[in-house]
Parts: structure tokens; sequence; C-alpha cells
């Protein structure tokens, strides 16, 4: 069989162009996670059974010693505030009590991670820690210093960050040298793909976000029901990307659970289904699945290796009229309506500025625009306007009244099948994936932690 190495981990790095997941990589893996029968065949759980110790399941361990190594309570409290920080500052009480416990299951997780990396002499080094963490400070436009500052201020601290970055960081360099070796594709296999997806042009396209919950028998209806909490806080506002990086177990837990485009044949039955049922915009879950739970977000939808009209590339006048402050409704009704009509009679971009001087609006031009990034409500209007046609007015009593004018339209050609090394490498991803949540689990197994 011929192989071939690509780097496992391009979508921790970069956005790929190209990325997608396999179903057969569920399944295919040795030592998946037993099934419920399974393993109460293996643990001989008697059908009567009996607890003999009273406890309150409202006190919880606050801290933990993970082979040694502390947990602090203020360890737990700085990330609880960043979670906090995600979804504006709004948590019922109930919810920051079960997220508190997941933090902490999380930092054990990462406590894990660095200690494997450091038995095997990898080591994130503090330069390497400051330049990620400035590329972070970076995304909030502040400098690292002010942006230190400013998660102090909120509660948190850049040691939080710094080490949920050591932690990802330290865990993908372990597992290119100790999985990723050992994960082969052939050629084949990346061949059969290319045919299918050829296959499959026209087909329906989703991008999905994805949370990954482990789960075994004895914690299932556990995990079930912080799934359930995960996914109404995030129906409230809540960030999926900063769920899915804090509580998701999958590696795409590093890219806010982005799994890319992929198509419903390329997904668990469940997850497929689930796809399938749902519009851009939803979340569905928590589905079962082999070894856990998932939540999943769609994004976007399109056809497979066909032009989405969303991506033309525009080239549009926006003209507007503020309303004054105090005017009443009836006003401001009035001068809709003669905008309105204004803009029905518009004959072509080039009478803009004259209809905008009649009536006292101001023009801005922007010749790159694609339909996709404009408002949704906007986005049906634009794939059936005409060079020279306006929209109709839109706005709001604080932004006042506005119209696009349509001056140009470049569409997309069709778009291009993924090359043999996108699919190489995203095959890869998934296998690693499945090897990197068996291996977490046995040090988890084998792990020494007190909780305090």
């Amino acid at each position: 069989m011929i192989t071939r190495k690509t780097a496992a981990f391009r979508r921790a790095a970069k956005a790929s162009s190209f990325r997608f997941t396999l179903a057969a990589a569920f399944a295919v893996l040795a030592g998946a996670p037993v099934s419920a029968q399974n393993a109460g065949d293996s643990i001989k759980i008697p059908e009567d059974v009996r607890i003999f110790e009273d406890r309150d399941p409202n006190l919880h361990k606050p801290t933990a010693v993970v082979n040694g190594q502390i947990i602090t309570k203020t360890d737990v409290d700085q990330r609880m505030a960043l979670i906090v920080l995600a979804n504006g500052g709004k948590l019922a009480d109930e919810e920051l009590a079960r997220l508190r416990l997941q933090v902490l299951r999380n930092l054990i997780d990462e406590t894990l991670q660095i200690q494997e990396a450091a038995a095997n002499d990898i080591t994130v080094t503090k330069p390497e820690l400051e330049e990620s963490f400035a590329r972070v400070a970076a995304n909030f436009r502040q400098s690292p210093k002010d942006f230190a500052k400013y998660l102090t201020s909120k509660g948190s601290s850049a040691a939080s960050i710094s080490r949920q970055i050591e932690a990802e960081s330290a865990w993908q360099r372990l597992l290119r040298r100790k999985v990723q070796p050992f994960v082969n594709v052939s050629q084949e296999e990346v061949k059969a793909v290319i045919d299918k997806l050829n296959a499959s042009k026209g087909a329906d396209e989703y991008r999905v976000g994805e949370i990954y919950l482990s789960a075994t028998p004895e914690n299932a209806d556990q995990m079930f029901a912080n799934g359930r909490n995960i996914i109404d806080q995030i129906r409230q506002g809540g960030s999926f990307a900063a769920y899915a990086r804090q509580f998701s177990e999958a590696s795409t837990a590093a890219v806010g659970g982005d799994l890319g485009w992929v198509r419903a044949g390329q997904l668990p039955d469940a997850l497929a289904k689930a796809v399938t049922e749902i519009s851009v915009g939803q979340i569905a879950g928590p589905i079962a699945i082999p070894g856990g739970y998932s939540i999943l977000y769609l994004s976007d939808k399109r056809k497979v290796l066909t032009a989405d009209p969303r991506d033309a590339i525009l080239s549009l006048k926006q003209i507007s009229i503020a309303f004054p402050k105090g005017m009443t409704e009836a006003k401001a009704n009035v001068i809709v309506k003669s905008f309105g009509e204004q803009m029905k009679g518009l004959q072509g971009c080039g009478s803009v500025a004259d209809i905008a001087a009649k009536l006292g609006a101001e023009v801005i031009d922007n010749d790159n625009v694609k339909i996709r990034d404009l408002p949704a409500p906007l986005q049906p209007l634009m794939l059936d306007l005409q060079v020279g046609q306006a929209t109709p007015p839109f706005g709001s009593a604080d932004s006042g009244v506005r119209a696009l004018v349509l001056c140009g339209r470049d569409d997309p050609q069709d778009a291009n099948a993924p090359s043999f090394d996108q699919i190489m490498a995203q095959i890869e991803d998934e296998r690693v994936n499945k090897r990197a949540r068996i291996y977490l689990r046995d040090l988890r197994r084998d792990a020494i932690i007190d909780y305090n």
C-alpha cells in the first residue's frame, strides 16, 4: 500500500478551504468506548443496587490535585470568568454551578495533557506562549498588556488563557509525535473520496460546528443534561464557538468546534439526520453517537462543487437619510414613503447623486461586498436585484432609513474540487482525533486525583 503523510493539525493552525468528516472514522478504530450492554456485562452491576452512603448532591469539591499538581479555586474561578464573559455576563446560578464542575474537569484534562507532554520531553516555551497570547490579544484589538488588564478587570487573568494555550499546543505536539506517524491513508482511499465528491456535485453541503461530550453508561444521563444546558445557554445568546472551545472533547475544540463543509453522507447516521432537519442558524442535540453525545450548529449551507450565488461580489451605493431626534412615527413613515418612491424611480447608479441631493441624503460607495456578508434579510433581495435597481427602504428609528443600489455584480465560478493533499490531510485529522480521545481516556484512568 502506498501512503503519504501530511500535517494532521492544519485545522488548528488555520482555516482550511475544504474540511469534511468521514463517517467511517467513527467506527474503525479499535479501543472505542464499549456499549452500555458490554459495559454492564464486564463490570457486573447487579439489578438491585443499594447505596451505602448518603451524599449531598449539592456538595462539590472545588479543587483537585492531579498526579501531585494542584488545581486551585482561583484557577477554576478565572476560567469561569472567561465563560461568563463569552456569554455577556449573564448566566443563571444553576448554570454557573454546573459549569464550574465542567471547568474543573477541563482543567484536570489540561493538566494531564501538559504532564504527558512533559514526560515525553515536550514543553511550550515562555516566548511561544507570549507570542500566542499576543495573537489572542490582537483579535480583541488590544496590546498584550492592555488585554491582560482587561481580563483581570473581568475576574480572569492572562495566566488562565495561557494555561489553555499551553495545554492545546503541548497536546498537539505530543499527538504529532506519538499518534500521527502511525496513521496511514492510502492513495486509493483519497481517490475514492474524490470520485464520490465529483459524483455528488450539486448535492447539499453543510458548514457544521460540533461540541462532542464523551459519556459512559454510568454518566450518560448527566452528560445528556450537560448538553441540554449548553444548548439552552447558546440559544440565550451564548457563543457556540466559546462553548465548543471550553467543553468539546474533539480536536476541533481548538477552532471553536468547526468541522468545515460536510455532506450528510459523510456523517454518522444520527448526525446526518439532524443536520438535514435544521435550518441555517439553528442548533440540534444532544445527539447520541458511539462514545457520547454531539451538539451540532448549522452555520451555512451550499451545493457541492457548485458556485454559490451568495459569493457574488457586488458594487453598491448606499443612500441614507437620518431621522431628526424626537421625530414621531407618523412623520418618519412619511419620509420612508417618499424615500421609497424616489428609489422606485431610480434610473441607474448615475442618478443616485441627484436623488441624494434632493433628499439631503448621504451616499456611500463600496465596490467589494459579498452577498453572504450582508445581513440575512437583505441577502434574498440582493440575489434578485438587477444592476441599476435599489432595495426597498430599510432601517430603524435610531439609524434612519436607507437603501442599497446595485451598480455591478461579479458572479462566482463553480467551485474547484479539493486537492488530493487537502483530502488526505482531513482523513488523517479524523483518525488522529479518534485516537487522541482514546489516549486522553487512558490518561484519566491512570491518573491519581485527589479532590479537596
